[in-house]
């Protein structure tokens, strides 16, 4: 964090810099004002970056919401990565290939890494890491883990467990044998929630691993003030040379986002993520801040309780779909980066059907569909909402308030009920609403990523991921068979199948793809959002 010149040493330093211009130095030896700065000017200081919630979590396969891995991913590493255009890059593992039947796939490992405990990352540690994470027998499976069975298909010893083994054929060589082919096998090893930790870490800590994390990433874990700030260091040891810049990151916590815009105009936070769509003009307006836009890869979405009456009513569900407003939403609280949403893809993502219809704002027909479903005098129910902003619900206190008062319209009383980012996240996923309002910024770049942890039946057991607890066989079947297959059309015709249905069974109503604003001090250099939100902060560093 920098702090603010006042304003007489900035007009003597215009002085002097005036001065100097009319030395008649021509200029020549300065370095070009757009160029890159000099790697040694890039050295320290000190990010501070403040967000709307804290993490509920440092051990990354034990989180699934974006505060935790927006920490843990500059902490641990994963065996491959997803690079800025949503492209798969080696990380931990730098080399791989599969045998003809898809099924045995081989890695090379980056050799020379050490974690931040300065044992050693090898082969060995990977197979640690799986072993915690597969297998409920063992010692240090401590926790939900809930990211494992999403997509692998359980456990170990649990019938469609997809992995066979993962063991290590030489120090830096790894094998993983699958049961079955799996499309996104590859997308898997990319996703933060399988960051590998250090062996010894989980042995020292065990299920306090979730406040004592141990990577190999850039940056050092150091200190938690729950509800306030987490601290990270620098890795000295870091195997990319020369980097991370900066000294140290600070992860602070604002709620409220008018509070953390006023934090970055007085130089309190230098990044600030999460703000009212209406105030980018204010960050575009003002001299020494910078506007940034996270590309698109979200969707925002509220989620109808299917096993609660009368939500079990796909009649029920159309009704409500119809009876937002949803155009009128994204015009009056996304300022123009959002789209109305139709698809539980978003539409940058391949697979995704742009011949859906969404359910069009109709209040006559929603009144007839609540008659023919036996409510035609409406009926009253509860809405949860979070407290704190989302990429996708900007303002989600206020958008509650105009979902609210478009279902008055056709009788249906809704009572807002709003809580803190953890404790929502664990009623949602106990099944405590009625409706929730929910949203997902995908972690790898398939289709599978959206649809099977947020609808598919083997994912509605509490703590469930899907919170609609739709349970739809023929949807299910439908993402399993796509997974399962190898051949990209084929996958996409089984993922437009899979959406119409969803379009049908109506389990959320659709809201929002939004483009999220972000702000920062124009100081800051080499931070670039990522569609994924999970954020790399390598190459940032502050300018003089």
């Amino acid at each position: 964090m920098k702090k603010k010149l006042h304003i007489p040493f900035i007009l003597s330093l215009i002085l002097v810099l005036l001065l100097a211009a009319c030395s008649g130095n021509d200029g020549a030896d300065n370095a070009d004002s757009g160029s890159e700065a000099p790697e040694g000017d890039k050295q320290g200081g000190t990010l501070v970056y403040g967000r709307g919630a804290d993490s509920v979590g440092l051990d990354p396969i034990n989180v699934t919401d974006g505060e935790s891995i927006r920490v843990t991913h500059n902490v641990f590493e994963t065996l491959l990565e997803y690079d800025q255009n949503l492209e798969l890059q080696p990380k931990l593992a730098t080399e791989y290939s599969s045998s003809e039947d898809g099924l045995t796939w081989t890695f090379k490992l980056r050799e020379g890494v050490k974690f931040h405990d300065g044992t050693d990352f090898n082969a060995e540690a990977v197979v640690f890491n799986f072993d915690r994470w597969m297998d409920p027998k063992n010692p240090y499976h401590q926790g939900d883990f809930a990211y494992y069975p999403f997509l692998y298909g359980g456990f170990k010893g649990d019938e469609n467990h997809l992995i066979e083994h993962v063991k290590a054929t030489g120090e830096h060589d790894l094998e993983i044998k699958l049961k079955r082919k799996t499309a996104p096998f590859l997308s898997y090893l990319a996703i933060s929630m399988f960051g590998i930790a250090s062996p010894a870490a989980i042995e020292q800590y065990g299920e306090k691993l979730n406040e004592n994390p141990v990577g190999t990433g850039p940056f050092m874990f150091e200190e938690w003030s729950r509800n306030n700030t987490i601290t990270l260091a620098k890795n000295p040891e870091y195997w990319m040379e020369g980097k991370p810049y900066l000294d140290k990151v600070i992860f602070q916590v604002i709620p409220e986002n008018a509070a953390r815009l006023n934090a970055l105009q007085t130089g309190e936070i230098d990044v600030l993520d999460g703000m009212n769509a209406t105030d980018t003009t204010i960050v575009e307006d003002t001299a020494g801040l910078e506007l940034l836009k996270r590309p698109s890869f979200n969707i925002g979405y509220m989620a109808l309780n299917t096993e609660k009456e009368p939500f079990n009513n796909p009649l029920v569900r159309q009704a409500i779909n119809m009876a937002i407003d949803k155009d009128k939403i994204v015009d009056a609280f996304y300022n123009g980066l959002a789209d109305t949403a139709t698809s539980p893809l978003p539409p940058s993502l391949w697979g995704y059907d742009d011949s859906l219809q969404k359910y069009d704002y109709n209040v006559e027909e929603a009144k007839k569909l609540l008659k023919e479903a036996g409510f035609e005098n409406g009926f009253k129910t509860k809405l949860h909402t979070m407290s704190n902003p989302r990429p996708y619900l900007p303002e989600p206190m206020k958008i509650a308030e105009a979902i609210q008062s478009d279902l008055a319209k056709v009788g249906i009383e809704a009572e807002i009920v709003s809580m803190e980012w953890a404790t929502y996240l664990d009623d949602t996923k106990a099944g405590a609403h009625e409706m929730a309002m929910y949203g997902w910024t995908g972690v790898m770049a398939d289709p599978d990523n959206f649809l099977y942890p947020n609808l598919s039946k083997t994912n509605a057991a509490v703590p469930a991921q899907n919170i609609a607890f739709y349970k739809s066989d023929e949807f299910t079947a439908l993402i399993t068979e796509a997974r399962e297959t190898l051949d990209q059309d084929k996958r996409i015709e089984l993922y437009k199948q899979a959406q119409q249905l969803f379009q049908k069974d109506a389990p959320w109503v659709m809201l929002a793809y939004t483009t999220p604003p972000l702000a920062q001090m124009d100081y800051v250099e080499g931070y670039v959002p990522h569609p994924m939100s999970n954020d790399l902060l390598t190459d940032v560093y502050l300018s003089n």
